[in-house]
C-alpha cells in the first residue's frame, strides 16, 4: 500500500500568477478594444471615448510596469512623467516652446494649468513601451532612441487629434509632411522634450526586471497595434494615405531594430 502525497500547484519561477496575468490581459484588452471603436463613434460619445481610451492606456501600461519592475518603478514612473508632462505641456501653451503655437479645447475635461488632466496621461501610456524598448536596444543612446520614438509616435497623434477638434495650431512656417494642419516645429518639440523624459527616466527608475514579472508581450502587443492601427485607420477610415504610408513608414523604421532584437531572443 502506497501513500501518495498531494502538493498544491504551483506556478513555474519566473512566470506571473494567472490571477495577475489575467488581469493585465484584461486592462490591456480593453485600452486596444477602445481605439477599435473610435472610428466608428462621433459625436458626445467620440469624446467620452477619446478620453477613456488615454486612461485606460495608461492605466493598461502602469499595470505592466508594477507587474513587470515593481513599485517603485511604478511609482517613479507614474510620478515624474506626469509632472513633466503637464510642465512641459503648460509651457508650451503659454509660450509656444519647443512644440508650437497651440490651444487645447474645452471639452477634455478638468485642467491643471491650462492643461487637461489627460494630456499628462497620454505621456505615460506611451513612455513606459518605450523606455523598455529603448533599453533593450539602445546602449548608451537610451534617450535619443526614445526621444525618436515619441516623436514618431506622435505623427499619428496629432492630426487625429486636431482633425477630431481636440486642439488646434497655428501654423505659420514649415509643416510636418501631410499634414499642414501640423507645424514642423511641434516633431522637434516632441524629439527634445522625448529625449529629456526618456533620458531621466532611464536613470531615475529601476532597470532590473522582476523575476516573476510580467513578460513584455504586453508592450510589445501595444506597440505593435499603435503601428497597424495608426496605418489601418488613417488608410481606411480616416482617408488620410499620405499620413498612413508617411507615418507608417517612420514609426515602423524605428520599432524594427527593437523587435528584430525580440525576435533573435536576445537579453
Amino acid at each position: 500500500m502506497s501513500i501518495r502525497h498531494y502538493t498544491p500547484r504551483r506556478r513555474r519561477y519566473g512566470q506571473l500568477s494567472p490571477r495577475a496575468n489575467g488581469l493585465l490581459l484584461a486592462v490591456v484588452s480593453i485600452a486596444i478594444l477602445l481605439q477599435i471603436l473610435y472610428p466608428l463613434i462621433h459625436g458626445e460619445a467620440l469624446r467620452l471615448l477619446t478620453i477613456n481610451i488615454v486612461y485606460w492606456g495608461a492605466g493598461a501600461m502602469l499595470l505592466h510596469a508594477l507587474l513587470a519592475y515593481g513599485a517603485r518603478y511604478a511609482f517613479t514612473y507614474l510620478t515624474f512623467t506626469f509632472f513633466f508632462a503637464l510642465i512641459i505641456e503648460h509651457v508650451g501653451i503659454a509660450t509656444a516652446w519647443p512644440f508650437g503655437q497651440y490651444s487645447y479645447s474645452p471639452d477634455l475635461g478638468l485642467r491643471i494649468f491650462q492643461v487637461p488632466l489627460v494630456v499628462p496621461f497620454a505621456w505615460i501610456m506611451i513612455a513606459h513601451p518605450v523606455l523598455t524598448a529603448a533599453r533593450r536596444i539602445a546602449g548608451n543612446w537610451v534617450f535619443l532612441y526614445g526621444g525618436i520614438a515619441l516623436a514618431a509616435w506622435d505623427l499619428f497623434l496629432d492630426p487625429l487629434m486636431v482633425t477630431s477638434g481636440r486642439w488646434t495650431w497655428t501654423v505659420t512656417g514649415a509643416h510636418v509632411p501631410f499634414q499642414p494642419e501640423i507645424p514642423l516645429s511641434n516633431t522637434f518639440g516632441w524629439l527634445l522634450s522625448g529625449m529629456f523624459l526618456i533620458g531621466v527616466l532611464h536613470v531615475i527608475v529601476p532597470r532590473q526586471k522582476r523575476k516573476a514579472g510580467a513578460t513584455f508581450a504586453t508592450t510589445d502587443a501595444f506597440m505593435l497595434w499603435t503601428l497597424f492601427s495608426g496605418v489601418v485607420g488613417n488608410l481606411f477610415f480616416f482617408h488620410r494615405p499620405g499620413i498612413a504610408l508617411f507615418s507608417g513608414t517612420i514609426l515602423a523604421a524605428v520599432l524594427a531594430p527593437y523587435f528584430f532584437n525580440r525576435w533573435l531572443g536576445r537579453p
